[in-house]
């Protein structure tokens, strides 16, 4: 999987002028971070996002949403949202609100 330059232009129009953003190549794709810390990595066909623990449970209810395992560890508070999620204007702004909200409210690295 490589880069998805159509998905980290929609994923940059959401964060509009939201403070301390910052871009990177990571995961073989591009993360964007908030003050330091990871709010979102963009890959071809995938958009895995920080919603913290407490958007977790709703957030993997949407078709195309599910939770993100490295290797065979869960890791808590993080989502993958295959294409058929990240597709819809409405369910990609709802998982980009609740990762900057939560990514937001962590200190600065």
């Amino acid at each position: 999987m490589g880069r998805d330059a159509g998905l980290e232009e929609l994923v940059a129009g959401a964060l509009g002028d939201t403070p301390g953003v910052t871009g990177k190549a990571m995961f073989g794709g591009w993360a964007f971070l908030v003050r330091g810390n990871l709010l979102c990595g963009v890959r071809s066909g995938s958009l895995m996002l920080r919603v913290g623990p407490a958007n977790e449970a709703w957030a993997v209810k949407i078709p195309g949403v599910e939770p993100v395992v490295m290797g065979t560890r869960r890791m808590r508070g993080y989502v993958r949202a295959g294409a058929k999620a990240y597709g819809d204007d409405g369910v990609r702004a709802r998982l980009m609100e609740a990762a900057i909200g939560f990514v937001g409210s962590l200190p600065a690295k």
